[in-house]
């Protein structure tokens, strides 16, 4: 049994009367352990040694007694300055600056002393008090939840409640201060050898998961695990295809691997759609895969032929492990709740988020500038991809500078608030298809005084056009784990689809 315990609360053993259970509540006092709290501060000031125990951890904040907190708070920072923190040197310290003259002076320390049971038990001192400030911040989150759902904030209906809710259980569960700590240069290296190892053993280039893009795969080595990848674009320019291809490609890796060993999918590629329905989305991948035209669809214009082989291939995609939330403006708290989820009922291999200007931060948070927004967001989707270690795909708008340059190829500096994104992103890529700056510039004859002038000029547009048709760029702008440079891609209007382009047998 310990011999220092956080104080328990009182039990309700009386159901049957909600006033009586009620009044019990109200005087029950927050988790706490004033003893844990004095034995740790003693162990420390007899040896600061006992430090060293509980300072990755353990911070000012989490004692319940503010004397004591800033008692732990000098001591600290005298160690931290590799000073000597014993009784005789705090003494002075307190004496100078009145922090015990509420409990009554130096007699205090000599209190703390008494108190210590063992310096070896420092850590676990720690711990008892770590985890009484936890269940004090559940306290406070559960009376905020009580509040908020009797009407203490109207400007929050149920769904943005519970968003804030579950941001500040997860800000609770990332900022405690107990995950991380070194790992050993062997344990690290063990597992970059297993990574090389099935790299080796693997056919191909592809070390990650696919892209269902050849010349991306090399360049890349696939989709990494923890990265955080940008794919930016001026509108119209395919960045929804693209992202829809490669999570779709990646999806059917995932389904034709289980396959081949004959088990069930073990990862899902989840797609966040803030700009287009589940039912567009769906479309257009069905329009690629069936090679009928997404418009054709739309209007209901399509042959018995044409809706035969639609409808077979949709029974053939059904079984893929691929699942698409639409809800707009999702809050980032909302979609890390989701993508856990998904993680653990189905596993997770991928996540797609279109796009991220479009979603918000988490609720209850209230950035002072857009860029401050975007950087949370980013620095979110980032902890997404290392916590559930997934590649995450954020597909991110162009600012408008773009247009007003002659090479409208795509710049890091065009990211809108690129500062946030282009730090937090393991990979930067821009989608662009010359093919459709290139279109809007076709001659008119009314810009030419004569039509030998007019058919000339014609000519050179479309030779221009020939060399660019079905045609898009890939910029790998940056790339932390490779190189950068330009991949080309073949695209097809007709049915919103990339794909690699041949260029040996063009």
């Amino acid at each position: 049994m310990n011999m220092i315990e956080s104080h328990s609360s009182p039990t309700v053993s009386d159901a049957s009367s909600n006033d009586g259970d009620l009044g019990v509540l109200l005087r029950r006092s927050p988790p706490s352990s004033t003893a844990a709290e004095q034995a740790l501060l003693g162990a420390i000031l007899t040896n600061n040694k006992a430090y060293e125990r509980v300072s990755d951890f353990l911070e000012p904040a989490h004692f319940s007694d503010p004397l004591n907190g800033r008692i732990y708070e000098a001591i600290a920072r005298r160690i931290e300055r590799g000073q000597l923190a014993d009784p005789v040197t705090m003494r002075a310290e307190f004496e100078h600056t009145g922090v015990l003259d509420a409990a009554g002076g130096p007699a205090y320390l000599a209190k703390l002393l008494t108190a210590m049971v063992g310096i070896v038990n420092a850590g676990d001192y720690g711990r008892v008090i770590h985890d009484a400030w936890v269940r004090r911040q559940l306290i406070d989150i559960g009376e905020t939840v009580v509040n908020n759902a009797f009407g203490a904030r109207p400007d929050l209906d149920g769904s943005d409640q519970i968003a804030a809710s579950e941001e500040a259980l997860f800000k609770l569960a990332t900022e405690r201060g107990q995950e991380g700590g070194f790992v050993s240069f062997t344990k690290a290296l063990t597992v970059a050898v297993s990574v090389a190892t099935q790299a080796y053993q693997r056919t191909g280039d592809v070390v990650g998961l696919t892209s269902g893009l050849r010349d991306f795969d090399k360049r890349t080595g696939g989709l990494h695990p923890s990265d955080l990848i940008i794919l930016a674009g001026r509108p119209a320019m395919g960045k929804t295809a693209l992202a829809t291809k490669i999570a779709f490609s990646a999806a059917r890796s995932i389904l034709r691997d289980a396959e081949d060993r004959g088990e069930k999918p073990k990862g899902a590629v989840a797609i966040f759609s803030l700009e287009m329905s589940s039912e567009q989305l769906a479309t257009r991948i069905l329009s690629g895969e069936a090679e009928v035209s997404g418009e054709k669809i739309r209007r209901g214009d399509i042959g018995q032929k044409e809706f035969d082989r639609f409808v077979r291939v949709a029974r053939e995609l059904q079984r893929l492990p691929l699942y698409i939330d639409d809800t707009p403006a999702i809050s980032l708290s909302a979609m890390r709740t989701r993508c856990r989820r998904l993680a653990r009922t189905q596993g997770l291999s991928l996540v797609v988020v279109d796009y991220l200007q479009l979603m918000r931060p988490a609720i209850g948070t209230k950035p002072d500038s857009r860029v401050l927004e975007i950087s949370m967001i980013t620095q979110g989707l980032k902890a997404i991809a290392k916590e559930l270690s997934v590649p995450v795909i954020a597909l991110s708008q162009l600012s408008r500078q773009v247009e007003s340059r002659e090479d409208k190829r795509p710049m890091l500096s065009d990211l809108r608030e690129s500062g946030s994104i282009e730090q937090d992103a393991d990979a930067v890529m821009f989608v662009y298809r010359d093919e459709y700056y290139l279109q809007q510039r076709q001659p008119k004859d009314s810009a030419y005084d004569s039509n030998d002038k007019f058919q000339a000029a014609t000519e050179e547009w479309q030779r221009k056009m020939a060399l660019v048709h079905n045609k898009a760029e890939l910029i790998l702008e940056k790339q932390r784990h490779g190189p950068t440079g330009m991949i080309q891609l073949y695209f097809e209007g007709e049915y919103t689809r990339f794909g690699d382009l041949d260029v040996i047998h063009e």
